[in-house]
């Protein structure tokens, strides 16, 4: 259902950059240099395997990752990859996209969830980020009511940290529960055993809808010969105990022979195209356009210092189908910039930052999160936030329960959510603009972007306060100048450590870093995939708004 967004609709927003300003060209350059220093992380957990691990992979005839998901894809299709820097300088640094090839790509002409263990990395070893990993994707997959492919080859659990990985709600095993949810929804499950599945794996695999087993190097197994040697005395190799001969023909786990890896995929291309087609939730659409401004000019407009105020307008109008959008209540809250717009010819309500939330912004927030709620709107949230105003005037009017406001309606909302952190993301004010904990369908950042309770600076003179007040009760001096130095100093550094975008992304806290200029596109794919599943009326409403 197509219709045309004219003139009387909506306005393009005029843009008063100068891209010729001392001010963007040193904003530009420093944007830059973090979207290249991007280009190498991705490439260096794409590309960073041992010879060694090359080589046994070549010996045993299996393929590599970036091949198998260059077979399984359609050709000249988008792939929308999911935490490709998970685990970043976690273990040993060589945990490389927590040793899984992930997104969401298209597969027979249908968006999948794809999986693919990548055994030049501890031989498809799981570690707990591993773990963390598979069940985002599945619930990428309820949320979405996206089928689900994987193309196994794992050694298992990495039994050094097994006690990370096992027993806890966000373990392996709830990948097991989800596996039983997503059956009981109808969302199908195609796996393809291209390598040893042992132990959970294997529970992994049978909980699958369809089974591929490969010929000479694909084996499902509680237990390894090892295992089985020494609980039994039994002598028995790999393919006798659990290739595909003996689950095909005898035990009925396996659906499906395949003489290589090729072969296998080409199966489940078969078998996803013949998959029902569900018919995506339609929206009242506008033909696409491009923005009037080009995207790259996003790196000049970003401030390099966090703490300096720019329009977001000025990214909408980036990002925005023909820069075009129809803002809501402009002149009232100020500091929140919401308004309708389209976005590859989606529509979208937008909800973005242009300073600290205040009483009015988070009332406007949650009046405009409401309409869009009931029209079936999707919300994208643009976080450039440092939290909600504090002070005792802002708290005599009620910033506490208008802040509640907010929160309940980002909470309760039906819409899917989109969320990307284009700056600062701190405290309640993370909370408010939809950040994980508030289940964004999809959560992105751009690599200048920070999160945290608060900045360091701010930490480390909260800190410093509430020592000075201690030793005033206490008959103490003040701090001096070089005590303040050496209680700031650590603060600073360890926010600057675990607030920057490499350590979210590395702990699964985001989808992933994207470069600015492609934020439209990965908006548009992660709309696409979102419509897979209905909007639901049967749970519209919201809780208590305090008054």
């Amino acid at each position: 259902m197509i219709r045309d967004c004219g003139k009387n609709i909506m306005h393009a927003i005029e843009s008063k950059i100068n891209i010729h300003s001392e001010d963007y060209k040193k904003n530009y350059a420093a944007m830059e240099s973090l979207v290249e220093d991007l280009r190498r992380e991705m490439k260096r957990a794409r590309e960073n395997r041992s010879q060694k691990a090359l080589d046994r992979l070549v010996e045993s005839g299996k393929l590599p990752a970036q091949k198998k998901l260059d077979l399984l894809l359609d050709k000249n299709t988008p792939f929308l990859e999911i935490a490709p820097l998970a685990a970043r300088d976690m273990y040993d640094g060589k945990i490389h996209a927590a040793g899984l090839r992930a997104g969401i790509g298209v597969v027979a002409g249908k968006e999948v969830v794809v999986s693919i263990n990548d055994a030049t990395i501890k031989g498809g070893s799981a570690y707990p980020i591993s773990a963390k990993k598979t069940l985002r994707l599945q619930t990428i997959s309820m949320e979405n009511r996206l089928p689900s492919v994987s193309l196994v080859d794992s050694a298992g659990a990495y039994l050094p940290l097994q006690s990370q990985i096992f027993p806890d709600i966000d373990g392996g095993g709830r990948v097991f529960y989800n596996q039983a949810l997503l059956s009981k929804k109808g969302i199908p499950q195609i796996v393809a055993v291209m390598g040893l599945c042992t132990a959970g794996g294997a529970y992994g695999v049978a909980m699958s809808d369809e089974i591929i087993h490969v010929k000479g190097h694909g084996a499902i197994f509680l237990g390894g010969p090892p295992l089985v040697r020494a609980a039994t005395g039994e002598e028995v190799t790999a393919d006798q105990l659990g290739g595909p001969l003996l689950h095909c023909m005898e035990s009925g786990v396996s659906d499906y022979i395949a003489e290589d890896d090729a072969h296998a995929i080409a199966i489940v291309r078969d078998i996803v195209r013949n998959l029902p087609r569900n018919e995506k939730t339609r929206l009242s659409m506008a033909k696409p356009k491009p923005p009037l401004y080009d995207p790259k000019e996003l790196y000049g407009i970003v401030s390099r210092d966090l703490a300096t105020f720019f329009d977001i307008r000025e990214v909408i109008a980036r990002i925005v189908d023909g820069s075009e959008f129809l803002e809501f209540k402009e002149l009232y809250g100020t500091t929140l910039v919401c308004g309708y717009a389209y976005i590859h010819g989606y529509p979208v309500g937008i909800l973005a930052n242009n300073g600290v939330l205040f009483n009015d912004s988070a009332e406007k927030a949650t009046q405009f999160i409401q309409i869009c709620d009931k029209r079936k709107i999707p919300l994208v949230f643009l976080q450039n936030i440092t939290g909600f105003i504090i002070g005792w005037d802002y708290e005599r009017k009620g910033i506490t329960k208008n802040g509640h406001k907010m929160v309940n309606a980002v909470s309760t909302c039906t819409v899917p959510k989109f969320t990307v952190i284009i700056g600062a993301s701190y405290g309640a004010g993370n909370y408010a603009m939809c950040g994980r904990a508030y289940s964004p369908r999809f959560l992105y950042m751009w690599p200048n972007g920070k999160i945290g309770v608060m900045g360091g600076a701010e930490a480390a003179g909260v800190l410093i306060s509430i020592t000075n007040d201690q030793n005033q009760r206490l008959g103490k001096p003040s701090l001096t100048v070089e005590e303040e130095k050496a209680l700031k100093e650590p603060i600073i550094a360890a926010a600057e450590k675990e607030g920057n975008a490499y350590y979210s992304t590395a702990r699964l806290w985001d989808d992933g870093i994207i470069d600015p200029v492609k934020t439209r596109d990965v908006l548009g794919l992660s709309i696409s995939a979102a419509l897979n599943a209905p909007i639901r009326d049967d749970v519209f409403g919201y809780g208590i708004f305090r008054m």
